[in-house]
C-alpha cells in the first residue's frame, strides 16, 4: 500500500487514541475540546481524509493523499460528497423539505439530522464536522441529540469546541472526548515557517502565542499592519515635507489600507490647520502632524478631492505603485 500520511503537528495524545483503533472500533461520535488555536479542526479534516481515503484499507489514520478522495480534500474548489463541515452556532431549523449533503449555507441541526441519515457517495462512510459547535438553543441541541443517541450505520460526527462546558450534559455523556494540549514552541514555529514567515519572526511569536496558533497568526496580522501603518506614514510626512521617500508601500494587498491612511492623515492635517474641534483620527501620528506648515483650505479641499478619486481608481486594474505616484503628485501639490 502507498505510504501513509498525517499531516498535523502536535496532538500526540489524540495521534495514538486513533492509531490504535480500527473502523470496527472506531466510536460514532467524538468531541475533540482544547484553547481556540491548537489544530482541533485541522485534526478532524485529517482524520476524516483518513477514513474516506480508498488506500486506506481498515486502518483510521493515515491517508495515501494520491487518490481520488484525497485529491477532493487537497483541493481548493471541491468538496469531498461525503464529508460535511460547519462552523459555529446550529439553529433548530425547519423539520420539512429535502436537502443535499452540500446545499444551503444556513445549516440547522434538523437539516444536519437529514443529511447524516443519506446513503454514501462512495458506498463508505459520512463524516460531519461540526466546529466551534454552540447551540442557538436547547431545541436545536435536542434536535441532534437523536442521532447521538441512535446513530446511522457508518456515520461519524466530530465535534470541536473550546468550551466542552457549554455542550448540554445529554450530548456531552454520549460523545468521547478527546482533549487537545497546547502546541510547543517548536511545533509552532515549524507550522509559523511553513507559512512563510521567517524562523526569527516565527521563534519569537511563538514565545508570546501560548501554545495557540490562532494566537499566533493575530500577533503576526498586528505587526504586519503596524509595519505597513508606519511605512505609509513614513512616506507620507516624506512627501509633505520636500523629501524623496526611499522605499514604496503600494502592493495589490496593501493599496487599499495604505490609501486609507493616507486619507486620514490628510484630513486630520487639515483639522489641526484649520482648528476646528473635530478629533484627531490618527492620534498615533499627531505629533508629527502638527509640526506641519498649516494647509491652506483651498488646498485641503483639493488635496482630498485627489485622494477620493485615487480611492475610486485603486479599486481598478491600474497598477499600485501607479496610484501611488497620483497621490504622491496630490500631496506635493497641497504643499507647494
Amino acid at each position: 500500500m502507498t505510504d501513509r500520511q498525517f499531516a498535523v503537528l502536535g496532538a500526540e495524545g489524540p495521534k495514538a487514541y486513533f492509531a490504535s483503533r480500527t473502523r470496527r472500533t472506531l466510536g460514532h461520535a467524538y468531541l475533540f475540546s482544547g484553547v481556540p488555536g491548537v489544530g482541533k479542526k485541522t485534526f478532524a479534516r485529517r482524520l476524516a481524509q483518513s477514513l474516506l481515503c480508498a488506500e486506506n484499507g481498515d486502518r483510521v489514520l493515515g491517508y495515501c493523499g494520491s487518490c481520488a478522495s484525497c485529491h477532493l480534500f487537497e483541493s481548493a474548489s471541491a468538496t469531498h460528497p461525503d464529508f460535511l463541515e460547519h462552523n459555529g452556532t446550529l439553529k433548530i431549523g425547519d423539520s420539512d423539505g429535502a436537502m443535499g449533503f452540500h446545499e444551503g449555507e444556513d445549516l440547522t441541526s434538523r437539516d444536519v439530522v437529514r443529511q447524516l441519515m443519506m446513503r454514501s457517495y462512495s458506498g463508505g462512510m459520512r463524516i460531519l464536522l461540526l466546529g466551534d459547535i454552540e447551540f442557538a438553543t436547547h431545541h436545536a441541541a435536542n434536535a441532534l441529540l437523536k442521532f447521538v443517541e441512535e446513530p446511522p450505520q457508518g456515520v461519524l460526527l466530530l465535534l470541536t469546541t473550546a468550551t466542552p462546558g457549554k455542550i448540554i450534559s445529554t450530548i456531552r455523556s454520549r460523545v468521547s472526548e478527546l482533549r487537545f494540549s497546547s502546541l510547543t514552541r517548536n511545533e509552532l514555529v515549524q507550522i509559523l515557517c511553513s507559512e512563510g514567515v521567517s524562523s526569527d519572526e516565527a521563534t519569537l511569536t511563538a514565545a508570546m502565542a501560548h501554545g495557540s496558533l490562532l494566537k499566533a497568526r493575530a500577533l503576526l496580522g498586528a505587526e504586519q499592519e503596524a509595519s505597513l501603518r508606519s511605512a505609509v506614514a513614513a512616506w507620507f510626512f516624506d512627501v509633505v515635507e520636500g523629501r524623496t521617500p526611499e522605499t514604496g508601500w503600494a502592493t495589490r494587498e496593501t493599496l487599499d489600507e495604505g490609501v486609507e491612511l493616507v486619507r486620514t492623515l490628510a484630513r486630520d492635517w487639515m483639522v489641526l490647520s484649520t482648528q476646528t474641534q473635530s478629533p484627531v483620527l490618527a492620534g498615533d501620528f499627531i505629533t508629527r502632524l502638527r509640526e506641519l506648515r498649516p494647509l491652506q483650505s483651498s488646498a485641503a479641499i483639493a488635496l482630498l478631492a485627489s485622494l477620493d478619486e485615487a480611492r475610486s481608481i485603486s479599486t481598478t486594474n491600474v497598477p499600485p505603485a501607479m496610484v501611488a505616484e497620483r497621490i504622491r503628485m496630490a500631496v506635493y501639490s497641497a504643499v507647494r
